[in-house]
């Protein structure tokens, strides 16, 4: 299989456009977790994302028992972790980022990641405290790329007029039941709730300063499996029928869905069943039509103006 790679923003580092997310890694025995990498480096899918809240640290330190059983393998790896929540609070101090990076690498059994995002947005953030502390992980080359995640443009913008390093990444939720970042471009001037703005543009605005969107829960509509589901039978009829044109599942083609727009979307597949890991992999390449997308995205109960 030949996964289809890119680079994570405007940084050097190439990607696969289908990551492995890693939170519920931390249910998993070291034997358990070791054949899921050792399936997702085959499919070539190298990128594992996680944060320090996944299963409070579990996740990590379940990658850092299987790094540890056979350390070659963080070389085969690009791991991301994420690090900004607190129980009841989001916190950007340095203190905390500065022992929340260290705990990180720890539980991973590494020396550095290879990138890190700030999960979601801390209200009292300090950018010029933000700037310090990338400055500091990434001179001790604790982190080689920095990034975020449930950031809109001018929560990342005030952080730029900061931080000197690249913002390679922001980390939203979109799926084909979960729409946002579109919607509201294609409802513009309309009085459709649609139309409603809620992330600021940031669709656009990612394609127009080369970052990279990361989608999570690509197959969630809210907190719900949308694929497979008999609650969402239009849908499902509608990834069925695309997906056999190409040889995909229902669960594959949501995700080539994803893929299919120009902005280079990583989605981030969080499963540790290596079967469904290989089959997901299968929409890497796969390109649907123009109009293939479109009937996905009625199909999922949006209406176009």
């Amino acid at each position: 299989m030949n996964m289809k790679r890119m680079f994570l923003g405007k940084s050097e580092l190439m990607v696969p456009n289908i990551a492995l997310g890693c939170m519920s890694m931390g249910k998993l025995s070291p034997e358990e977790a070791d054949k899921v990498v050792r399936n997702a480096l085959d499919l070539e899918v190298d990128f594992f994302d996680l944060a320090d809240i996944y299963g409070g640290g579990k996740a990590e330190e379940t990658l850092g028992k299987v790094i540890e059983m056979d350390p070659s393998l963080r070389e085969r790896m690009l791991i991301q972790s994420k690090v900004g929540i607190r129980k009841g609070s989001y916190d950007f101090s340095k203190e905390h980022l500065v022992t929340s990076v260290d705990g990180i690498l720890k539980r991973l059994n590494t020396d550095y990641l290879d990138a890190l995002l700030l999960h979601r947005p801390d209200a009292l953030v300090e950018p010029e405290i933000v700037a310090e502390v990338f400055e500091e992980l990434e001179k001790s080359g604790k982190v080689r790329n920095f990034g975020v995640s449930n950031h809109n443009p001018y929560q990342i913008e005030l952080l730029k007029k900061y931080v000197k390093q690249p913002l390679v990444a922001n980390q939203m939720q979109f799926s084909a039941m979960h729409t946002g970042m579109v919607d509201a471009g294609i409802n513009v001037n309309t009085e459709f709730d649609n139309g409603i703005n809620r992330d600021g543009g940031i669709l656009d605005y990612s394609r127009l300063e080369d970052m990279t969107l990361q989608a999570w829960s690509p197959i969630k509509s809210g907190g719900d499996i949308f694929v497979d589901n008999e609650n969402f039978p239009e849908i499902n009829a509608k990834l069925k029928e695309v997906g056999e044109r190409y040889g995909l599942s229902n669960s594959a083609t949501a995700i080539a869905w994803i893929l299919r727009h120009p902005a280079h979307i990583q989605a981030i597949v969080g499963t540790m069943t290596p079967e469904r890991l290989t089959d997901y992999a299968k929409a890497s390449e796969v390109r649907i039509t123009h109009e293939e997308w479109y009937d996905i995205y009625r199909a999922a109960g949006n209406k176009l103006p």
